[in-house]
């Protein structure tokens, strides 16, 4: 097995796939199911689409919010998850237990203006468990079960690359 080193650390989205990849000196360390973006890839601000192209985790939130915990604004609302609340909710967009904030890095398609991932708030976070069911439905961010992404926040540091691909 290749030693583990941050920096040839980068995660890999594939939307086509529906899987993220941990991947270390090209070795696949660790892969996900994740849910991208219901109206499928794009990059334009209000489309709703997962934008494509290299990103960079610009900041991690969350740290020590137990699992499930709700976020509303990338601030924990104290809130705790469940199907109960979900009810009581129905047309919440849900982001639970940690926030991977992506910031593009490729100026016109990813970066800056209408197509500026930071300022869309595109993230990888968790979503209601039920709600992972293997196809696109987010409203462009990439969303993970509550546990693989507590366990994929452990393992990278804010400044990581991401290449979202079809």
């Amino acid at each position: 097995m290749v030693p583990f080193d941050r920096k040839s650390v980068f995660l890999e989205v594939s939307i086509g796939a529906q899987t993220l990849s941990l991947i270390n000196q090209g070795e696949v360390l660790k892969s996900y199911p994740v849910s991208t973006a219901k109206n499928g890839p794009g990059e334009q601000r209000g489309s709703e689409c997962t934008p494509r192209g290299w990103h960079v985790v610009r900041a991690k939130i969350g740290e020590g919010q137990p699992l499930y915990s709700v976020f509303i604004g990338r601030r924990p609302t104290g809130e705790v998850y469940s199907p109960e609340l979900g009810l009581s909710y129905p047309q919440r967009d849900w982001i639970l237990t940690r926030i991977l904030w992506l910031g593009g890095l490729e100026s016109g398609k990813n970066r800056y203006g209408p197509v500026d991932s930071a300022w869309r708030y595109i993230y990888i976070h968790g979503c209601p468990d039920e709600s992972m069911r293997g196809r696109p439905e987010s409203h462009g961010c990439i969303r993970m079960h509550n546990a693989d992404v507590l366990d994929l926040f452990e393992r990278v540091t804010a400044g990581v690359r991401v290449f979202i691909h079809e």
